[in-house]
């Protein structure tokens, strides 16, 4: 028997779905008020749609009312109103704990501010959702994510340190070094994305480190999509014969480790009672879709105060689930988490076409590599589309034959996708490693469009 409680909170973490939902609408109602009647960019933007608090009367009527705000919303709200927006709310230089940040496409930051009281609520949020994935005080967490401007792997550090874990903070060092250290110092729990996890695996390899006998129990990713979808996940599980957890949301939605996947692993929780998730229409923030609807999702933090975030549009893609996990948790599930982006979306001949699907192909292949790239290219009128696959090390050994290699491929991508996809197999070292986030995908039918 464990010496450790099952849950952080077990009062909240098992309530009725039906008393957290009021829970939530209160919640919610008491932040529109708040951020209509003091944040200039809520009131603004609430004028203009002709919306007023008192409108939300229920959990419907705050999907079907109350407008959405975007990245690019934020950015030009705090060019306008330097340094951290008409959203920031009115804080004294005391009353807060935290600046960050994430780079803009002009090179200027996004600056988020975080409040003395909201940093210590959040502390709490991430050390439940690592308590979630089955981080105890007993766990060495050794962390992966930068710890700079970007939020990155100052989240993971809160929660592992309000649990009470040994936490060794890394950082982006060379992969060899986390290898090595990993071993010396015996960790317990690797935090890093996905893409960096299955880049080890191969690292591992090459070094004669053996992943499989060494002392980690649990992957806690993050940071990108494809820590729940079943290729990339059942991957990283065998390379390093660990549990992998998801655990994240978007950087705006701080605490951002409120979507977590537990040790049950049957899908990931969404603390709903903590930063609100709905999924909605693509093409209509204001139209709810059915429970296992594919559809984007839309945040709201529901206790923050300094920069809070009311239906925020992060442009990820997923679906929700009610079905109960037997841990016992009452929150509702995504079960694959985030499938991708939407503005990642690929389309070719009419077909959509997400790179996450393309990922959980190529990982089904016992020959792939690390590395894979997909290149779509215009020839004539028709648009083209070209998966470049690393053969790995062992496979080539073995002398496996290229053009049934080829023709596997071929085959699965065109079931799945229902177009037909070229495909190229380069030996394991071909293509660029991949170190932090994945860059998969090469579009040149936008260079063409630029040379015209």
């Amino acid at each position: 028997m464990s010496q450790f409680k099952t849950y952080w909170d077990e009062e909240r973490e098992t309530l009725a779905p039906e008393k957290r939902n009021q829970i939530i609408l209160n919640r919610i109602q008491e932040q529109l008020h708040y951020v209509y009647n003091t944040l200039p960019f809520y009131k603004r933007i609430y004028d203009e749609h002709h919306f007023k608090p008192e409108d939300v009367k229920t959990l419907e009527d705050f999907t079907t009312k109350v407008p959405i705000i975007t990245k690019k919303m934020l950015v030009e709200d705090q060019q306008k109103n330097p340094i951290y927006g008409s959203y920031a709310g009115d804080f004294k230089e005391e009353e807060i704990a935290r600046i960050q940040g994430s780079s803009g496409t002009s090179g200027t930051p996004t600056f988020y501010q975080v409040s003395q009281e909201d940093w210590k609520r959040a502390a709490d949020v991430h050390a439940m959702a690592q308590w979630c994935a089955g981080i105890r005080p007993d766990d060495v967490v050794q962390i992966s994510f930068p710890f700079s401007l970007f939020f990155g792997g100052w989240g993971v550090i809160q929660g592992a340190e309000r649990l009470g874990a040994t936490v060794f903070p890394l950082g982006p060092v060379e992969s060899e070094k986390q290898l090595e250290l990993m071993n010396q110092i015996g960790s317990t729990v690797f935090s890093a994305t996905p893409s960096y996890c299955m880049h080890l695996i191969n690292k591992a390899k090459e070094l004669g480190f053996n992943l499989k006998e060494n002392t980690i129990k649990r992957l806690l990713v993050g940071g990108e999509a494809g820590g729940s979808l079943k290729g990339p996940k059942n991957l990283i599980a065998n390379g390093w014969n660990a549990s992998v957890h998801d655990c994240a949301s978007a950087s705006e939605m701080y605490p951002f480790q409120t979507n977590v996947e537990c040790e049950a692993q049957q899908g990931v929780h969404v603390f709903n009672d903590e930063v609100y998730a709905e999924i909605v229409e693509k093409e209509d923030a204001n139209s709810p879709v059915s429970m296992g609807e594919k559809g984007a999702i839309v945040y709201t933090h529901l206790w923050r105060k300094s920069q809070p975030m009311i239906r925020f549009w992060p442009g990820d893609e997923s679906y929700m689930s009610e079905q109960r996990c037997s841990c016992g948790r009452t929150y509702p599930m995504l079960p694959e988490g985030v499938l991708g982006r939407l503005d990642d979306m690929i389309v070719v001949r009419g077909a959509n076409i997400y790179p996450s699907a393309i990922e959980n192909i190529v990982r089904k292949f016992s020959w792939s590599g690390p590395e894979y790239q997909v290149i779509v290219n215009k020839k004539g009128v028709m648009d083209e589309i070209k998966v470049i696959i690393e053969q790995n090390h062992l496979s080539i050994q073995e002398k496996l034959d290229p053009i049934g290699m080829k023709t596997e491929a071929e085959y699965h991508f065109k079931k799945q996708l229902g177009i037909r996809v070229q495909i190229d197999i380069h030996p394991q070292g071909t293509l660029p490693e991949t170190i932090f986030k994945a860059k998969r995908v090469v579009d040149r039918r936008k260079e063409i469009i630029a040379t015209k």
